[in-house]
């Protein structure tokens, strides 16, 4: 099954965790630490009974005040769109930056309905679309057509990268789908992908490190 059709088929709690993944992989182009979106997941571990996820996501927003930016605050309407500028980088990682931040921005108050699902499925093209853009050697021209062609099945000459980013959200989807109870999923399916998300966000932090020590 190809990522789209997954993203089609999950509940709004399993969208809400596989947004959040995707956000928690790319919270070192942001500069937060490993543990800045942690409340979030434990919001969704504990459903009513914990803090709300709004209150989290704000929270979030709050350790991340010199970077995080409201939606229309730069050129774009929100994740994959405008060309984006950032202190001291390439074009590539200008965007990729930009794309980070509007993951955080776009995230909805309440994981329900269309909003949860429109955030989900945008995280999901903005996190392949920074993997694609932070590829050594990669232009950033052709990146979204790239992407989109990959999120729907077709992966003949995938960059690793961008093939190690595809491969951990469609397991983040089947992890999900696979240990839910029909009210979103289970606390050991959440634990799995947040591993999943842990070893993602380490491989994007050494490919930045990589990047900051090639520009100094």
């Amino acid at each position: 099954m190809s990522l789209v059709e997954l993203i089609a088929q999950a509940d709004e709690r399993a969208l809400a965790a596989s947004g959040l993944a995707c956000l928690d992989r790319c919270v070192p182009l942001l500069g937060g630490d490993d543990e800045v979106l942690r409340p979030l997941w434990t919001s969704l571990a504990d459903g009513a009974d914990g803090e709300t996820w709004g209150e989290c996501l704000e929270r979030a927003r709050a350790k991340l005040p010199a970077l995080f930016e409201e939606p229309g605050e730069e050129a774009g309407e929100g994740p994959g769109e405008g060309p984006g500028e950032g202190p001291g980088e390439g074009p590539g990682e200008d965007r990729a930056v930009r794309l980070a931040r509007q993951m955080l921005a776009t995230a909805p108050a309440v994981p329900a309905g269309t909003p949860v699902r429109e955030w989900a499925d945008a995280c999901s093209v903005a996190s392949l679309r920074i993997h694609r853009l932070l590829e050594v050697m990669v232009a950033a021209g052709g990146v979204d057509d790239d992407v989109d062609a990959r999120r729907e099945g077709r992966t003949e000459g995938m960059s690793p990268l961008v093939a190690a980013e595809l491969r951990r959200q469609i397991t983040v989807l089947e992890l999900l789908a696979g240990n839910g109870n029909g009210t979103g999923p289970a606390v050991g399916g959440l634990r799995q992908v947040l591993a999943v998300s842990t070893e993602g966000r380490r491989v994007l932090r050494a490919v930045v490190s990589r990047r900051a020590r090639g520009r100094s």
